[in-house]
């Protein structure tokens, strides 16, 4: 891939749902990247710095009732969030672009994609990440979980701090935010319609918990273009375990797209 030919002094530029932490004047490609439940922008961080010297710019979304946006109150469902982000989104659909998810960030780059497909535009790549096929029969109910139960299930999944989950003060500030978002996870319903026609990859982990390798290779039922399952050694945060293999897999793919 072609680095891009002019870049800004790296810096964190902000409207209302995405973050530049590495923006690029002139992108080849940019990368919309969706947190997992209770994640946030900066989550991708690392992401965009290891993908910026090859022309790609991430633009990580920020979703309402954390961090700079603790203020304004979580969503509900899966539509919301997509509604919300579309405006802003839309600025950048002009050129190429691509969309990442994981977890419930992968359900949410999905149904961005099928989206947008509604109104002519589509992601020149689809990355699905830790996250189940919607045309299998599994419901989320993590919700309905007690606090207890809920942090004793984050910690399972080892995606948070082990010192962050002592933190009965810090704790208070981030529960809201990921019961919320176990909550938009529980009430989706995969709505009937066209197979989403773009390129996809799906990456899962080996050893996830919550995603089988047939889970993930479910996601070729609801998807109609070049299709291929990157399965990766961890738990359910391989991308955090294995974030060299997965800069390699999108640098890889959208160098194709190109």
């Amino acid at each position: 891939m072609t680095p891009p030919t002019a870049t800004r002094t790296p810096a964190v530029v902000r409207d209302a749902w995405l973050r530049r932490y590495r923006p690029l004047d002139a992108a080849v490609v940019r990368l919309v990247c969706f947190p997992h439940a209770g994640g946030s922008a900066s989550s991708y961080l690392g992401l965009a710095t290891a993908l910026a010297p090859a022309g790609v710019e991430v633009l990580a979304v920020q979703y309402p009732g954390r961090q700079d946006r603790r203020s304004e109150p979580c969503a509900t469902s899966v539509e919301e969030l997509v509604e919300g982000l579309l405006p802003e989104l839309r600025q950048w659909t002009g050129e190429p672009f691509a969309l990442f998810g994981h977890s419930l960030g992968a359900t949410l780059a999905y149904e961005t994609a099928r989206r947008l497909a509604d109104l002519g535009e589509r992601p020149v790549h689809l990355f699905l990440s830790g996250r189940r096929s919607p045309a299998g029969p599994h419901r989320e109910t993590a919700h309905l979980l007690d606090d207890r139960e809920l942090i004793d299930l984050i910690a399972r999944l080892q995606g948070t701090e082990p010192a962050l989950l002592r933190d009965e003060e810090m704790l208070r500030m981030v529960l809201p935010a990921i019961r919320a978002d176990y909550r938009v996870a529980g009430a989706y319903v995969h709505r009937p319609g066209p197979a989403l026609g773009v390129p996809v990859t799906v990456l899962t982990g080996d050893r996830d918990p919550n995603v089988s390798v047939d889970d993930a290779l479910r996601w070729s039922q609801v998807v109609d273009g070049p299709f291929g399952v990157c399965v990766l050694p961890g738990g359910h945060f391989f991308l955090t375990e294995r974030a060299e293999d997965v800069r390699a897999i999108v640098e890889g793919a959208l160098d194709r797209a190109h």
